[in-house]
């Protein structure tokens, strides 16, 4: 679209959510229940919070169960998604604070945080390093021979730094070609692209974001799987060593299937917002019309990042056993205390034992 259409479809100045120029207030501005917008943002801080403090519990188990140092990749995945619920709960406190925005400090809390950058520039991150663990996964399972003499631990921060860098250029390329102005106390975000390019960009967010993860995902995880089965197979057939091979391929099982969950978690739970956003890319005009599937589909991506911790503690074991230990240790310490409070015979005074 034009720079004039644009400017009339944003005409309500609020926050950009995505690179496409599509704003959520813009969006809100069209119900007539203003207080959707305040209890979806309170929603929003409520989750990060929660989201905040239980990565924080499964990056403590990591490090107790001293995984960091073994799996680097999936504790730089639990530092990401800290991160990313750190950066919901700062850029829905600032939206739920209704800050007026004016000078220099207005243009950055416009920039960073109610036109949503921070959110989406971790999330990219996010799914980058999806990718590369999953590619290190397929590596170290499917060519395990070729991964012990050439994956040096080089090639893994290598890999960490790019899954940062990326999304930095790619937020530097949009803001290019964004005019993101602040007046009146609001934020107004315009694309000045023409109507071609923003398609081309459509196109391309919905193939970098999702299609070509989605393929990398089933790809890796896949072979993973075959080459798993056929090695329990083999294992199968020698069993006098086939229970010391288990025992130290659990970690490693534990590891993929924890990544299959994670994985498939985000195939779900980002393609609603993919689609409506692409939709309302190709015509801003159904804006109205799906007000109430953009903020469901925000929601279930928003949900996915503070609910990852759910399935590193309940299926990668070593988080899994730190989480036991902490809960027995936590019952064994009330019932002692239970039992030292509790009235004992040799502990009476003496005039009740003479009487």
């Amino acid at each position: 679209m034009s720079v004039e259409e644009t400017t009339a479809h944003l005409s309500v100045a609020m926050a950009t959510t995505e690179e496409t120029g599509i704003t959520s207030e813009n969006i809100v501005a069209f119900t007539t229940a203003a207080g959707a917008r305040f209890y979806f943002q309170l929603v929003v801080v409520t989750i990060g919070v929660i989201g905040t403090a239980a990565n924080g519990f499964v990056l403590y188990a990591l490090v107790a169960s001293k995984q960091h140092k073994k799996h680097v990749l999936i504790f730089h995945q639990n530092v990401l998604d800290l991160f990313a619920c750190i950066s919901l709960v700062l850029t829905y406190s600032v939206k739920l604070c209704n800050i007026y925005l004016a000078g220099s400090t207005g243009y950055w809390l416009c920039m960073l945080f109610v036109g949503d950058k921070v959110i989406w520039l971790v999330s990219y991150c996010l799914v980058i390093n999806l990718a590369i663990i999953s590619i290190e996964r397929y590596l170290r399972v499917v060519h395990s021979v070729w991964s012990k003499k050439n994956l040096h631990p080089w090639m893994i921060y290598s890999a960490m730094a790019f899954a940062w860098i990326g999304p930095v250029v790619d937020q530097i390329v949009v803001v290019a070609f964004s005019n993101i102005t602040v007046m009146y106390g609001y934020c107004f975000a315009v694309m000045v692209t023409k109507n071609k390019t923003e398609i081309v960009y459509a196109v391309w967010y919905f193939l970098s974001r999702y299609v070509i993860i989605l393929l990398i995902f089933i790809f890796c995880y896949g072979r993973i799987l075959v080459t798993v089965r056929r090695q329990a197979r083999v294992m199968a057939g020698h069993s006098a060593t086939g229970s010391v091979q288990t025992t130290s391929s659990k970690i490693q099982t534990s590891v993929v299937q924890t990544m299959i969950f994670v994985c498939a978690f985000y195939a779900i739970s980002w393609l609603p917002k993919h689609i409506v956003i692409f939709i309302l890319t190709l015509d801003p005009n159904l804006v109205k019309q799906t007000v109430v599937s953009y903020y469901g589909a925000l929601f279930l991506a928003f949900l996915y990042i503070s609910a990852n911790p759910l399935i590193y503690a309940i299926k990668f074991d070593p988080v899994k056993q730190v989480i036991i230990r902490m809960i027995y240790c936590n019952k064994t310490s009330l019932q002692v205390m239970e039992t030292d409070s509790a009235p004992r015979m040799g502990a009476l005074p003496m005039r009740s034992i003479r009487s």
